[in-house]
């Protein structure tokens, strides 16, 4: 037998506490609606705000006669993003002959001798190829650590093996841990945790973001339930 979603269990559960009245089931069916619709609603109401987002940056870069031939008189949302995609894809196809090698490595011999924008460049090239990365281990675990003091837990992310001078100032064993804020998780800490330190979560990362970004409202299931002890 297939499990209720969580709006037919709000419309039971108030339809049994209020033994079956018409107030009670019309909170029921109000409640349930929400729970329906808000997260709908929501999801559609950001994705076209990001797809307008990109439309609107793309229109000013196109030439006017350019746009006009692409939508005419009306707008036709998300045609901005597959620009954007087909220009990214032709930009790499672009990078991988040799005549795109040549100017890119030309592009960051002159970066390279800019005292300010070199370092801005290097750190951002570094943080993307290491996400991008096919054997990057970044933002790929979900850990649990004392965090900010003992006793208290944070979850945090694990961002790869501490090397470099700052595993050699230490005793132990280190593993870089980013620690998001709530409810923005795209800012937080960096820390130095000794990896004997850290518990290891079975949730998933999508999962312990979600918890992150509702303040612990969306807790993800116990993926040890029902396990027998070993």
């Amino acid at each position: 037998m297939s499990k209720k979603n969580s709006a037919e269990t709000v419309v039971d559960q108030h339809t049994k506490a209020t033994n079956l009245s018409m107030g009670g089931r019309v909170r029921g069916y109000l409640l349930a609606g929400i729970l329906v619709t808000a997260p709908i609603s929501i999801t559609v109401y950001l994705t076209w705000v990001f797809l307008t987002f990109i439309d609107t940056r793309v229109a000013k870069i196109l030439p006017d006669d350019w746009y006009a031939a692409l939508y005419g008189g009306t707008t036709f949302p998300g045609l901005g993003l597959v620009i954007a995609l087909v220009f990214f894809v032709i930009v790499g196809w672009f990078a991988k002959n040799f005549f795109g090698r040549l100017v890119i490595r030309l592009s960051e011999y002159i970066v390279h001798r800019m005292p300010v924008i070199r370092t801005l460049y290097g750190a951002i090239k570094q943080i993307f190829e290491t996400i991008m990365a096919s054997q990057s281990s970044a933002f790929r675990e979900a850990v649990m650590l004392e965090y900010p003091r003992k006793g208290v837990y944070s979850i945090g992310f694990v961002t790869g093996k501490t090397e470099g001078e700052v595993q050699r100032a230490t005793k132990n064993e280190t593993i870089n841990v980013f620690v998001p804020t709530t409810p923005n998780p795209t800012s937080g800490y960096l820390l130095f945790v000794p990896k004997k330190e850290l518990i290891y979560l079975d949730m998933s990362v999508e999962e312990a973001i979600k918890l992150v970004v509702s303040a612990g409202i969306i807790t993800p299931p116990d993926k040890s339930e029902g396990k027998g002890n070993k």
